[in-house]
């Protein structure tokens, strides 16, 4: 079965086993977002509830 190539280059597994995801909008143009916004945008994020299902069926070798 083949791994969607897009959500490959978008979604990993963290140490603890759970798929992560960067943030949108923290792409390009942050000199004019405020501080305040771009902070918002910082780090990764968890998926959980149906976005995980949907993850396992295009990536079914992630482990997650």
């Amino acid at each position: 079965m083949k791994s969607h190539k897009g959500a490959q280059k978008r979604i990993g597994v963290s140490g603890s086993g759970k798929a992560v995801r960067v943030k949108s909008w923290r792409g390009h143009h942050l000199e004019l977002k405020s501080s305040r916004r771009t902070r918002r945008y910082a780090g990764k994020e968890t998926l959980t509830g149906a976005s995980i299902d949907q993850v396992r069926r295009l990536l079914p070798y992630l482990g997650v």
